[in-house]
This record gives structure tokens, sequence and C-alpha cells, in this order.
């Protein structure tokens, strides 16, 4: 089987439009999380979220007459795309075009669009409903305009997995090319649902943090008293290509993506199985892929949504699985920094798994000034850590009860 290795990077959070940005403040422990200004919270529960503030479409290639068409995900997809090409020196053209695919995913697409529609109906009537409202709006047009906006004419599909449909984009695509059905892959995830009807639909179902008073210090995974998730959008897109052929070109290489595991609890639709069993098998079988041994692995980043449930059951799952190693091992949740980008959140999260193999970087946990006696293992509280990195895995657990597992070794030829 052919060897898979991530040559470019592209990154738009809360923290800011750019890998440069966003990765800078995620290793100072900063976070991108404050109160909502992109709608009115007044008679909200949940007023916190982390936006992305400096983000401007027609900087990456997009013309003002066009965004009507283009929901603000896909705006996200479309941007990042164009960093992570640029990043790689890939070039797209006619003689590579059809081994170049796309599976860039997002939980809920263009639910923006969807919202304002539905309003213009009720407000103005059923033919005031713009005709672009579909195309813009349905999930699959992020990965459907990458391939329309950067000639890539592969493989073209995307994942509706939920919070784990980014980590299953960049799997599907690593076992494409693994195959050799494509040379090179456009893949990750997308997601931007800070709306007024997506945030108070969260916060019904009380999933969403309500520490409004201190948005900064809202998402706290792994601590006693974390009560919630917080929102996020922004995408995380990387290329992923075929080792020789990304070596004859002379691409710069982060980091060997070498396994992907997937599996479901079937058992609830919000709540991860106890234990975290869907999860421990996820694991394994991306450890079986690789060929990993245990004691291999170096650092885990977790999904970590700061949710009672979910940061429990992971950590159960992180100890079934690695045993007394479990404690050797650094675990860190970045979305203290970012937020939890739902379906982009696996993308953004595969990103850093890769800049923290190159650079041999653990990011923190940040706002972990309170630990569950119940969870015992090295979040890497609040401080980054310096570390030669051999295996890094990333995981990403969804809502119907989906789970997904990369892992990725630092590249030796």
């Amino acid at each position: 089987m052919r060897r898979v290795v991530v040559t470019g990077l592209g990154m738009i959070t809360s923290l800011g439009t750019g890998v440069e940005k966003s990765w800078k403040a995620i290793k100072e422990g900063k976070t991108g999380i404050k109160l909502i200004e992109s709608f009115d919270t007044t008679d909200n529960p949940v007023k916190i979220a982390g936006e992305v503030r400096d983000f401007e479409p027609t900087e990456f290639g997009m013309e003002k007459k066009e965004l009507k068409k283009l929901a603000r995900n896909t705006q996200f997809a479309i941007a990042a795309t164009k960093m992570a090409i640029e990043d790689s020196g890939l070039v797209i053209d006619e003689k590579n075009e059809n081994k170049v695919g796309v599976i860039v995913s997002s939980g809920i697409g263009g639910i923006e669009v969807f919202e304002d529609q539905h309003a213009t109906m009720i407000e103005k009537g059923v033919r005031r409903i713009s005709p672009f409202t579909i195309p813009a709006m349905i999930c699959n047009m992020a990965s459907g305009n990458v391939g329309i906006y950067f000639g890539a004419k592969g493989p073209n599909k995307a994942v509706v997995t939920a919070c784990a449909a980014g980590t299953h984009s960049i799997g599907d695509s690593y076992e494409m090319i693994k195959s050799g059905r494509t040379d090179a892959m456009i893949t990750g995830g997308t997601e931007a649902c800070i709306t007024k009807f997506a945030i108070n639909s969260f916060a019904n179902m009380k999933a969403l943090s309500t520490r409004n008073d201190e948005p900064g210090k809202s998402s706290r995974p792994f601590t006693a008293d974390r009560d919630g998730f917080v929102m996020g959008e922004g995408a995380g897109i990387l290329i992923l290509e075929e080792l020789e052929s990304a070596k004859a070109r002379g691409a710069k290489i982060y980091a060997e993506v070498v396994g992907y595991g997937e599996t479901c609890d079937a058992y609830h639709i919000t709540s991860p199985s106890e234990g975290g069993e869907g999860a421990v098998r996820a694991f394994r079988m991306a450890l079986e892929e690789g060929n990993i041994t245990l004691d291999e692995v170096d650092y885990i980043n977790a999904h970590g949504t700061s949710t009672p449930a979910n940061d429990r059951n992971e950590t159960a799952a992180i100890k079934e699985v690695f045993g007394e190693h479990a404690y050797n091992l650094n675990v860190s949740s970045t979305k203290g920094a970012t937020g939890h980008g739902l379906g982009a959140a696996g993308g953004i999260e595969g990103a850093i798994l890769a800049l923290s193999i190159a650079e041999g970087v653990i990011p923190p946990t940040i706002n972990y000034d309170m630990p569950d006696p119940d969870l015992d293992l090295n979040y890497t509280p609040n401080e980054m850590v310096k570390k030669d990195i051999r295996v890094a895995m990333s995981s990403s657990l969804g809502f119907g009860g989906h789970n997904a597992v990369i892992a990725m070794k630092k590249f030796k030829d």
C-alpha cells in the first residue's frame, strides 16, 4: 500500500484567519471565545461563542457578486483550501486534475442561508425565496465548490457525521490515496452555525456552557466544573499526498498519516456509550492499521468538548486502550482556544496534529484550574509542552454515536 503524507495546511478559527495566527495563539494559551456579536443575544440563555471576526472572503478570490451563492461555511472552505494549496505548492492542472479529490465536510452546512430565506418567505412570501437557497445551504456544497474553484476533478463528496465529520473526511481521504484511487486529496471540515436558531437549539438541549460572565473561561475541558461546550466556527483543510509524488516535486512534509479508525456506538442519539466503548474500538482500529505499539504514542488531541459526559467517557476510553501508558502520554483539548467547530473540529484538529508533530509542540488544555478527581490523565494544563512526538492521534466523537480517530507519525523516509 502507498504511503500518505500531509503537505499543506489551511486554518480559519476564532483566533484568526490563517494558520500562523491560529497556531501561535493556541500555543500561547489564548482563546477566541467572546460574547457573540453577530446577533442580539439579549433574551438568550447562551451569549458566548468562538466567532471568526477577521475574515474577508474577497481576499481569497471570491467575487463579491458570487457571495450570495456561497454560504459562510463554504466561504471558509474555499479560503482555507487556497491557503493549504499555496502552502503545499501543489499545482492542479490537466496532468493531474482527475487524480486530485476533495472531501470537505460540515455537520450542518449553510444554516444561516436557511434561516434568512425562511424568514424572507414568512415576511415577504414564497416568490421572494432566493433561487440560490438550495445550492448555497446543502452540506455537500463546500466540497463541491472547492472542486469548482480549484479544478480538482477526482472523487468529491461530503461526510455528514456531526462532530466527527472533519476527522472522517481526513481518514477517508487517506484511504483513497493509500488504495490508489487518488494521488492527492483536499480534505478537512468547515462550519459556520453561530446563528440565533442554532445556538438556541443547542442551548435548549443543555449542551452549551452558560458561563456568559466569563467567556474566555467558559470552555473548560476535563475540569470538575465544566458545564457544556462553546460553539465555534471556521475551517481546517489539509492537503494529503502520496509520498513518492510529494517527494518528486520537493514538497515539505508535516507528518505521515498512518492509521484510521471509525465505529458507531449504536447506543444513543446524543450521549456517548458508557466507558467510551465505541471510541475504544476506533482507537484500536487506527493503531492496528498503523502497526503502532501503545508506547509509541506520545500525544492525543482529544475531542475534549467540556461536556460532563464526553470528557468522562473519552478519558475512560483512553485508559482502556492504553492501560498504564495512558499516564505517560500527553492529552490535550484545543477547544478551549477555538470553541467547538462541530463538523470543522476534526479538520482544525487534524491540522493541529500535523503542526504538533512537525514542530515538536503539544498545545495546552487551557482553563484547567479545577481538576476533576475522576479524570486523572496528563491533560497538558495551561501551557504548551515541547516534546519530540513520534506518533499522535486525534479523536472526534459525534451525535448519533459516530466515532473517528486518525493517527499521524513523524515522517521518516
